[in-house]
């Protein structure tokens, strides 16, 4: 169904529940959720009533590089037959 975005891993159907994930729940701050069907819970809680939303997510962070490179070492050479 979600094939058009081309992501399986974001969209997929065995995702872990968290309520930081669930559509019913909303942030209250970084440690708790405000859940319809369960007051006040934990962001890393779950419960049977869980609906995966996918716009919930927040992906990681891209990785930094460390260290001081130039253009130089991100070129590839050019193979030249004689």
């Amino acid at each position: 169904m979600f094939r058009i975005f081309g992501n399986r891993h974001l969209f997929r159907r065995d995702i872990e529940p968290r309520c930081a994930y669930c559509v019913r729940a909303n942030a209250i701050d970084a440690q708790s959720m405000s859940c319809r069907k369960r007051g006040i819970v934990p962001r890393e809680g779950s419960c049977r009533a869980f609906r995966y939303d996918p716009l919930c997510r927040i992906p990681p962070k891209p990785a930094v590089l460390r260290g001081t490179f130039t253009d130089a070492d991100f070129q590839l050479e050019e193979y030249h037959e004689d």
